[in-house]
């Protein structure tokens, strides 16, 4: 395994995270564990220890993860790993410290490495973050947590307004070669000597474990998934990624990819070049480039619709034939919470009724007729994010 410095805090970080969102046995934390989900989570831990993978991350809001992990954690060389949870914000900073202090008495653990606050998606959630910090602060004092961030799925302007704050020492954020928007957050957090971490970039990064026919032929002679893991570990301000695994063999792609770090500038600009070229017969050469200009925030837009997330989901359908992502994904707007803000088309989309917001996208004429064509690609029974489940 390969580590990088995380930031200010100095740790020395696995460039490949064990992702605890996948191995636990259900989102209802109340209910009663098997033995054999037991022994199976046991067996990941273990698995990525061996691998020298000893960054453990879980959350307060991953179900059974954390109990589940309080049963093997304290048995484990507690000086060798770095274990991270996750605990929300709250607008009363009471419930804030009650989970906390549930989540460390699940764990079993005097003191966690890594802490983040937990999905700053909001601007308001911000808000009660820095309600909360001091709280967080004192505990970093006490011991019993050694670094503070946060996590995010927010629009790149909130997150760059987290970061800004100066009070967070990693950010936990998505970042992957379909999705590029938070770059500026990233070089933000660089400046600042922040630890980077990329959430999800086998799952939201594409479905990648389950990848098209026409992207494993693009991204030959890798993975789907071995070709993004090293498109982010290219850049040096990205320190690690998550591997969210559902069993112990799910490691060994991430595994195999490490070992190819040193071959990055001769495996992928080929097929960067494919994929890009993929794009443009698809959709258009000039669109390719600047589909993404000018789009507007859902906020801004009628019935709320995300302009972004539809485009780049007809974007990957018709060149690269990610139709069962974009349905997952598609269908999830407007039932993402702020974990994925936004709305999908419920009704007939109407020319008129966007060209307020379009002003500044070059393509203002023609957009209107691709998120019908997206909707009727994509639509479906709407979809729930797994912890709503």
């Amino acid at each position: 395994m390969q580590y990088r410095r995380f930031g200010k805090t100095g740790f020395q970080i696995p460039v490949v995270s064990c992702g605890g969102m996948r191995y636990q046995q259900s989102w209802n934390d109340n209910d009663p564990v098997s033995e054999d989900s037991q022994r199976n989570l046991e067996a990941c831990i273990r698995r990525s220890l061996e691998l020298g993978i000893n960054h453990i991350e879980t959350a307060r809001g991953y179900g059974t993860s954390e109990l589940q992990l309080g049963k093997i954690l304290p048995t484990l060389p507690r000086g060798e790993m770095l274990v991270q949870t996750k605990v929300q914000p709250k607008a009363d900073p009471k419930k804030f410290i009650a989970d906390f202090e549930h989540s460390m008495e699940l764990l079993g653990l005097d003191y966690v490495d890594i802490f983040s606050f937990h999905g700053i998606n909001t601007a308001k959630e911000l808000e009660w973050t820095k309600r909360c910090f001091d709280i967080a602060d004192g505990w970093r004092k006490e011991g019993r947590i050694r670094d503070i961030g946060f996590s995010t799925h927010a629009s790149t302007q909130v997150i760059m307004d987290a970061i800004q704050t100066g009070l967070f020492e990693h950010v936990n954020l998505h970042w992957y070669y379909i999705f590029q928007d938070n770059w500026p957050c990233i070089e933000e957090a660089a400046r600042r000597d922040m630890g980077v971490f990329i959430i999800s970039p086998n799952d939201k990064g594409g479905r990648l474990y389950d990848p098209t026919d026409k992207l494993r032929e693009l991204c030959a002679p890798l993975h789907p998934m071995a070709f993004n893991g090293l498109w982010c570990l290219r850049r040096p301000e990205v320190h690690t990624l998550s591997c969210g695994v559902a069993r112990p063999s799910d490691f060994d792609i991430h595994v195999d990819m490490v070992s190819q770090l040193d071959q990055i500038e001769t495996l992928l600009p080929p097929i960067e070049a494919r994929l890009e070229a993929a794009l443009a017969e698809a959709v258009g050469e000039d669109y390719a480039r600047t589909w993404r200009e000018g789009l507007p925030e859902p906020e801004d837009t009628p019935g709320e619709l995300n302009l972004p997330v539809m485009l780049r989901l007809r974007n990957l359908a018709l060149a690269f034939d990610m139709i069962e992502y974009g349905k997952m994904r598609y269908n999830l707007l407007g039932s993402g919470g702020t974990w994925f803000s936004g709305k999908r088309a419920e009704a007939p989309i109407e020319d008129a009724a966007l060209a307020h917001c379009l002003t500044h996208s070059p393509h203002a004429q023609v957009i209107p007729g691709y998120l019908r064509e997206t909707h009727q690609m994509l639509a479906g029974a709407k979809v729930k994010r797994l912890q709503q489940n």
